[in-house]
């Protein structure tokens, strides 16, 4: 048992419930076991995990995450594929998250039926 608290607290950095109120839009992120499953997108099996919305149904899905000392490298494509982007995930040293794209596609999520885009830049919170 005492095992398996070691490896629970070491796992516990990149994996979380992350929140942004602003934009309204989360993250649910396990990186170390890559076993996130998208709700309604079952058929891309298990994932490194996901961003969703509150206002819109469409997710961003994390395809490939890779730890670096305290950040996290990703790969985030879009529910259809047709967007992607590479970023990266740090934990600050106040307890948030900020996620940073790094190239490719900017994010977006529709609200009352318009394009919003995700600045380059987002912090969020573990909640």
């Amino acid at each position: 048992m005492q095992c398996a608290g070691t490896v629970q607290e070491k796992d516990s950095i990149f994996k979380a419930h992350l929140v942004n109120d602003e934009y309204q839009v989360w993250m649910d992120i396990d990186f170390y076991h890559n076993d996130i499953t998208v709700p309604r997108q079952e058929i891309f099996g298990e994932v490194p995990g996901y961003f969703g919305a509150k206002r819109d149904t469409r997710k961003w899905i994390i395809s490939d995450a890779a730890i670096k000392g305290g950040k996290a490298f990703l790969t985030i494509i879009n529910d259809y594929g047709s967007e992607d982007l590479t970023a990266e995930l740090k934990r600050n040293p106040d307890g948030t998250y900020t996620l940073t794209r790094l190239a490719g596609s900017t994010m977006k999520i529709v609200v009352n039926n318009k394009w919003v885009k995700i600045p380059k830049e987002i912090t969020f919170y573990a909640k």
